[in-house]
């Protein structure tokens, strides 16, 4: 019987999930299934497809299913349906790991207590990841957890871009830059030698990961040097429905001039803002680059606009910029968003091959561009489950990196 390793990302209304055997550290081809139990809470939905996309289950679940209840369910068909395999780990990704975690751990009771503490710097995810550790760990008492941080990648920065201007008390206690997407990033970085080249992959190095949630990235030595994120999640980029910077004092008149409560802005800055609160039509790209209304054409327009103004940022940070990388729903998908974006970045030397960029790439700047551009699909679950199967076997020399195919 051989083992494997579940990869849980746990949302607020969504339980992501994918399987890896674990003979070796997984690469790609060790993936078994993918899935996801969405609609949580209401119209619940189960999905999972195989290794090559085809469709194991795709069913209803009962009306008002919990987290826990569908991880229930979700252990439970994956122990009946893979009968031949042992589920050694449950790895999960963890969205915050503050100033303590800068690399994955073994979750005890110690880091259940410290991700609860940093519950206010991230209210949309946290809550979740830790309503799935517990339910895994009712479920499984003796099974090993391992959390996986968002925010380890960035660790590496200088503290000059980690500080803000506030007094150092407050530094101490915590309120600095921390950056998340890391494990994404993580993963991008390890692609840039097979995709770029050796050579390439050392240089200075923008990863623009543009999904629901956004941010850049700058790399160099395959490090992280700045990103646009920092204390939360909420800033920098321009997001679904995230605002992305904002002037404090926005936040300061909404409280004292229109009397909204910390929950009130709460709501507006995570929930309300951002593409949806723009456009006021949606929050889904796909929608908004279809569509006539001025409202949307403004949504989309200030989204590649604060894209430009923080990639000047960061190659500021990086001294210069070699190769800019589009990942993510929107960077990999979205083919107007890295044309104007690529457009934009003309005065940096980068020339965008159009029937590249159509075509998906994942080179899609010209052959005589100063600065390359490409497409390279973002593997965050792989990352996870890599991590897990070193917690596993600490002493083991990982392989060299293999990447999603860019088509």
């Amino acid at each position: 019987m051989s083992g494997v390793i579940s990869v849980l990302n746990a949302g607020s209304s969504s339980i992501k999930f994918s399987l890896f055997q674990s003979d070796k550290q997984p690469n790609r081809q060790d993936l078994i299934c993918e899935g996801e139990c969405e609609g949580l809470g209401h119209r619940a939905h189960f999905v999972v497809k195989d290794r090559s996309g085809a469709p194991l289950v795709d069913e209803s679940l009962a009306e008002g299913a919990t987290h826990e209840n569908s991880l229930a369910m979700l252990l439970h068909w994956l122990q009946k349906r893979f009968q031949n395999h042992r589920l050694i780990a449950a790895a999960h990704r963890v969205v915050h790991g503050g100033s303590l975690y800068t690399a994955p751990v073994r979750i005890d009771a110690s880091v259940i207590a410290e991700l609860h503490r940093l519950i206010p710097l991230a209210p949309l995810h946290q809550p979740h990841h830790l309503a799935a550790i517990a339910a895994v760990a009712k479920l499984h008492p003796a099974l090993p957890q391992i959390a996986c941080f968002d925010t380890a990648f960035h660790r590496t920065q200088p503290e000059v871009a980690a500080a803000f201007a506030l007094p150092r008390g407050l530094a101490a206690e915590g309120i600095r830059r921390y950056g998340f997407h890391g494990l994404s990033y993580e993963y991008i970085a390890s692609a840039l030698p097979v995709i770029l080249g050796p050579e390439a992959a050392e240089g200075r190095v923008v990863v623009a990961h543009l999904g629901s949630g956004a941010s850049l990235c700058a790399m160099r030595h395959r490090k992280s040097v700045a990103t646009t994120m920092s204390f939360t999640a909420l800033d920098g980029l321009m997001m679904s429905r995230r605002c992305g910077s904002l002037d404090p004092g926005v936040v300061l008149y909404l409280m004292q001039e229109k009397g909204m409560s910390a929950g009130q802005i709460s709501d507006l800055l995570y929930n309300n803002s951002g593409l949806f609160g723009v456009s006021g039509i949606s929050d889904d790209m796909r929608t908004l680059l279809t569509s006539e209304q001025a409202s949307a054409k403004e949504a989309v327009a200030l989204f590649v606009y604060r894209i430009s103004r923080e990639l000047g940022s960061i190659v500021a940070a990086l001294g210069g910029l070699d190769t800019l990388i589009f990942t993510a729903g929107i960077g990999e998908h979205a083919t107007q968003i890295r044309q104007r974006v690529c457009a934009d970045a003309a005065w940096l030397g980068l020339e965008l091959d159009e029937d590249a960029n159509a075509a998906g790439g994942p080179r899609i700047s010209s052959i005589g561009s100063r600065v390359s551009a490409w497409v390279i699909p973002t593997d965050e679950d792989l990352m996870i489950a890599r991590h897990a199967w070193m917690m596993l076997n600490p002493h083991s020399v990982p392989p060299d990196a293999t990447v999603k195919s860019p088509n």
